[in-house]
């Protein structure tokens, strides 16, 4: 038995003497690993990310780190996470074939993952931000929620495996903490870690966090989050965390993965579409930014209309899990039954999103981790100005979403909104 190596981070340093006898990467990168570039290009919140580049080609080198890197190790996480993380991206291949970087290796005592190197893909969100308008991201986005969400689910699964799923992705324990209270109750009170565009803000800030019924709202939503296992989902599905190229688009780090609602990976990532769409007012240094605002709503109602359209076509062709069983609507000839029984449900994931959305909003203004999307405009009070806008639209559809009933009536609301001139 090989004995088990204890962890030990990675640095551009060490890299290529520690994983110089990796056949993973020595068949696709080189195999003289003094000759190899390493560079090291994590910017999220977590972990250690390292493109490493030989005579052959090139790899990615991804390490889980004992903490919160945005934090530091006062904030403590264990290194299994890079274990879900894995079983995750092995489970949306299967589901959504071509949807997320090919693995190449996994060493889970150092908590790594040697994966594709996507090139010449960027981030979508550094995408979306320089102004850029890309023709498939819709599309793409819609058809991996759909494939991935259905397929995950008891719609679709053999009872025994979906279990065991459920099981398995239980143990992520530590990161679902910090989505329940990073994105549903900290940002709602004094939250040490909270920061927020200040003093532009303090005034609205004050006002949500005194709103009883968008508290209410929030708490009824983080219940649903830790309460309706209903499919695997990525768990934290936005902007950030897809890479893009005109032609193709990739999911990354679902190292949050877990058993959860459906509608959790819809409303966050149409969140960050919204988010985009009112930030661009501050990114006019060259010029209007109408024609990108247009763009960012059609991309959020294409999204729905590809995920719903999609998602009403598994359901048509690949329900065959212990849920809504064929044998009691389609074989005896109810198929209106089933379309019944199907409405029931989008309608619900329809309402939900709209609440996860809403507060997907507020967490990335009022909480610790923010986007880029506003934090990348340097004049505060314009930031606060897009930011207060994204806040109050927020709200509403968190607020309100058993009253909406269409992607059309969000979007019109967006765009009101943003006519707005007050903070």
């Amino acid at each position: 038995m090989t004995e088990k190596k204890p962890f030990e981070a990675l640095s551009v340093e060490t890299l290529p003497k520690r994983l110089g006898g990796t056949a993973a990467l020595t068949t696709r990168i080189g195999s003289d690993a003094a000759q190899w570039k390493v560079r090291e290009v994590g910017d999220g919140n977590l972990n250690l990310v390292f493109i490493v580049e030989g005579d052959k080609g090139a790899a990615v080198v991804k390490q889980a780190l004992p903490y919160v890197r945005l934090v530091g190790d006062s904030w403590p996480l264990p290194l299994k996470r890079s274990f879900f993380e894995y079983h995750a991206l092995t489970r949306q291949e299967r589901r959504a074939p071509g949807s997320v970087p090919a693995i190449y290796h996994f060493d889970e005592d150092q908590a790594l993952i040697v994966m594709e190197f996507l090139s010449p893909h960027i981030i979508l969100r550094r995408a979306l931000i320089d102004g850029r308008e890309l023709p498939k991201i819709a599309r793409d986005i819609g058809l991996f929620m759909a494939h991935t969400l259905f397929r995950g689910s008891d719609l679709s699964m053999v009872t025994k495996d979906r279990k065991a799923d459920l099981a398995l992705f239980a143990d992520n324990v530590e990161l679902c903490d910090i989505t329940e209270n990073l994105v549903f109750s900290d940002p709602y009170f004094d939250a040490k870690m909270n920061r927020h565009t200040n003093p532009q803000l303090d005034g609205l800030v004050a006002e949500l966090r005194a709103d009883r019924d968008l508290k209410v709202e929030a708490q009824r939503l983080k219940h649903l989050f830790a309460a309706n296992a209903e499919t695997m989902l990525h768990g934290d599905l936005h902007s950030g965390s897809i890479m893009v190229t005109d032609t193709e688009t990739r999911m990354i780090d679902p190292e949050f993965a877990f058993y959860g609602p459906i509608a959790f990976d819809v409303g966050m990532l149409l969140a960050n579409f919204w988010m985009a769409f009112f930030s661009q007012r501050g990114h006019e240094e060259k010029g209007s930014r109408d024609s990108m605002r247009a763009y960012l709503l059609r991309v959020t109602a294409e999204t729905w209309s590809v995920f719903r359209a999609e998602f009403s076509h598994l359901w048509r062709t690949e329900r065959n899990g212990m849920l809504y069983q064929k044998s009691l609507f389609e074989d005896q000839g109810d198929l209106l039954g089933s379309e019944q029984a199907f409405d029931h449900m989008l309608s619900s994931i329809w309402t939900d999103l709209l609440g996860f959305a809403g507060i997907e909003v507020h967490r990335r203004i009022l909480g610790l981790a923010h986007n880029a999307d506003f934090e990348t405009i340097a004049d505060q009070d314009l930031r606060a100005r897009c930011e207060a806008k994204a806040l109050r639209f927020g709200r509403h559809i968190a607020v309100n979403r058993r009253q909406i009933h269409s992607i059309d009536e969000v979007n019109k609301l967006a765009a009101l909104i943003e006519q707005e001139s007050r903070i």
